[in-house]
């Protein structure tokens, strides 16, 4: 049994869809969009796995809990995917509404260690996936240094407990580039900028997934403590 937060679009829909496919059965976790969220599910029970959907804030610990002992409830939890994440307001730091900053660390940050924490609290063996991004080492000037922060953050949460939580837990990371989905402020941000891509495109969220998929895998069982940058050489 594997949970995927923010599994009911973009990257984390993708991610669940893939590890269906891989015969992982599926727990995941949206935060408003139930009929989305829905259709998430049904891809992957069309794989003949089972899945669950629960509505949730990964930012709030009894959210947490209840996600968990839904997931239990169905079996033994081996798997953790934290996708769950928010840019925020866009633009430069002095322009934008301070305001903001806590919720993007809240659910980047916070939502990471509580998912973490409980995974490991649940005391079976596996393997945790964070999402970072590829602005937690581009650093993100004029956009969102604040998220960028966040996201560098969950890298530096991930080579700790790597070596917290080693031999019996797995703790890699993946890193998305410029990828076609809903969080972009600007739809038509992946396209602007793909130029300064070195593949010369923005990336699919299938794309992402199958770093995810194989950091969970037995293929993967030497590493932890990685961080994979899916990135088109960004």
């Amino acid at each position: 049994m594997t949970i995927v937060t923010g599994g009911g679009r973009g990257i984390g829909a993708a991610i669940c869809r893939k590890l269906a496919s891989c015969g992982h059965d599926i727990v995941f976790s949206y935060r408003a969009d139930e009929q989305r969220a829905r259709k998430t599910a049904e891809s992957v029970i069309s794989h003949g796995v089972r899945c669950l959907a629960v509505q949730g804030d990964v930012s709030v610990a009894s959210d947490v809990d209840a996600l968990f002992e839904a997931a239990a409830s169905m079996g033994e939890i081996t798997g953790l995917v934290n996708n769950a994440g928010i840019v925020g307001p866009t633009g430069r730091l002095t322009e934008v509404d301070p305001g903001a900053f806590a919720r993007v660390y809240e659910v980047n940050v916070l939502g990471t260690l509580l998912c973490c924490r409980r995974f490991a609290l649940a005391g079976s063996a596996g393997a945790i996936v964070n999402l970072s991004s590829a602005a937690a080492t581009r650093g993100s000037a004029g956009e969102y240094v604040w998220y960028a922060g966040a996201k560098a953050a969950v890298e530096t949460i991930t080579l700790g407990l790597a070596r917290e939580l080693a031999p019996a837990i797995r703790v890699n990371c993946v890193a998305p580039g410029i990828v076609w989905t809903e969080i972009h402020a600007d739809p038509q941000r992946p396209a602007r900028l793909a130029s300064q891509i070195p593949l010369g495109r923005a990336g699919e969220p299938d794309e992402i997934s199958g770093a995810v998929a194989w950091l969970l895998s037995a293929e993967a069982s030497y590493t932890t403590g990685a961080t994979l940058r899916v990135t088109g050489g960004l």
